[in-house]
């Protein structure tokens, strides 16, 4: 891959003069004494992503050495529906999967998967499987207060809350939303690079992600196809969604939200666009529950030209830094966050692998993995702490069609 190496150079000048955002520490946490425990989901099933065939086998368990970052696979909890999507409680007791398939029971929907975890060992034990409430579900996570697991049904344009029983398994779905509205499916986003082709996933409503606030009193859910991220209110003890005003937010037409982050203090949200590759950056009002735009910059090297889909967005445990996931052109750009929380590019790192559907970071900060999909390999980088930059620590891991990865700890 070839890259743009006076831009790289003059844009990490200009950044190293930037000043950290107010309140979030400069380093990364310290090393743990023991091997850290993680989890890889794989799509497992004859029909995994975009119409491919998914080539792993279920859930894997790693042990990854702190000093330098390596992965050697522990287990395997074999599990043919496609676990493409893994989220843990916040006690780090249990491990909840959504199953991205059509059907289930019977039924068009998916289905997300309970696990009690045996610490030290990180060896699972399902506990149940209920439905998701909607086919294709493509994301999931657990509530700030461990209560429930929210869940986005991709093609089935739909939403659920799905309450966590004592013991960590799940019960029926407290609450229920789907999304309304059309779009243009032959339309590319608006703010796309020139002879872009990124048209798919327009045809109609599509739930692409699912997360509450920080505090835990609203939801925010990315539709794909509508263009917009919508914003419900949240009652803890009814698991119940209400309508907050505004109701969402909508980006360009065609655009197409994926994921979204929180910055460590809370007070930002950036959102990556799928089918444009442009990242916009929100202020976040707590109180009201309401994103307003502030900037918007892409994920992609000045002078693009051609198709990209994005996928995955984080921002680093020191709060200095954002990474953003570019598919095709297969790549995690790196942004600096300045006091105001805009954003301005730093530099970029090839993935070295096909497709990186997702990336994550250790417990610690200090290595980030690349989930490329249609590589079948996660890749390992050293994250620099103060310059935000990636360099690959030489380790490719064989996982087939990897989706995701998370961080269960140290023993």
């Amino acid at each position: 891959m070839t890259l743009d190496a006076s831009r790289r150079d003059f844009m990490k000048r200009a950044a190293a003069g930037l000043t950290v955002a107010a309140g979030v520490p400069a380093q990364p946490k310290k090393a743990p004494n023991g091997p850290v425990l993680a989890y890889v989901g794989a799509y497992s099933s004859p029909q995994g992503p975009e119409g491919s065939r998914g080539r792993g086998e279920g859930i894997y368990l790693f042990e990854m050495d702190p000093a330098n970052g390596n992965l050697k696979q522990r287990e395997l909890f074999p599990e043919g529906m496609n676990p493409s999507c893994l989220a843990l409680d916040p006690s780090r007791t249990h491990l909840y999967a959504a199953n991205e398939t059509s059907t289930f029971g019977g039924a068009a929907s998916g289905s997300v998967s309970a696990f009690s975890i045996d610490r030290p060992t990180g060896r699972l034990t399902l506990l149940n499987t209920v439905s998701s409430q909607g086919a294709g579900p493509a994301h999931l996570s657990v509530h700030p207060s461990g209560r429930y697991v929210l869940v986005a049904n991709y093609a089935g344009g739909t939403i659920a809350v799905l309450p966590i029983k004592p013991g960590g398994s799940l019960g029926a779905a407290s609450d229920i939303k789907e999304d309304k509205g059309s779009s243009d499916p032959s339309k590319t986003g608006s703010s796309a690079p020139p002879g872009s082709f990124a048209i798919s996933g327009h045809e109609h409503p599509h739930a692409h992600m699912i997360q509450a606030d920080p505090s835990g009193k609203f939801v925010l859910a990315t539709d794909l196809a509508l263009d917009r991220i919508n914003v419900w209110k949240f009652d803890l003890e009814t698991g119940k969604l209400s309508a907050n005003y505004p109701a969402s937010v909508s980006v360009p037409p065609g655009d197409g939200p994926r994921h979204f982050a929180f910055h460590p203090n809370g007070h930002w949200v950036f959102s990556i666009q799928e089918e444009s590759s442009t990242i916009i950056r929100f202020d976040w009002d707590a109180a009201h529950g309401t994103l307003t735009p502030r900037q918007t910059i892409s994920s992609l090297p000045a002078g693009f030209k051609g198709t990209d889909y994005t996928s995955e967005i984080m921002v680093s445990t020191n709060g200095r830094f954002l990474y953003a996931g570019n598919r095709l052109h297969d790549s995690i750009a790196v942004f600096s966050i300045g006091p105001a929380g805009y954003l301005m590019f730093s530099s970029e790192e090839w993935t070295r692998g096909d497709y990186p559907r997702s990336f994550n970071f250790d417990p610690t900060g200090r290595f980030l993995y690349s989930c490329n999909q249609r590589a079948d390999a996660i890749t390992g980088f050293r994250v620099d702490p103060n310059s935000g930059r990636l360099a690959f620590t030489g380790q490719y891991v064989a996982v087939g069609t990897p989706s995701c990865i998370v961080f269960l700890g140290g023993k």
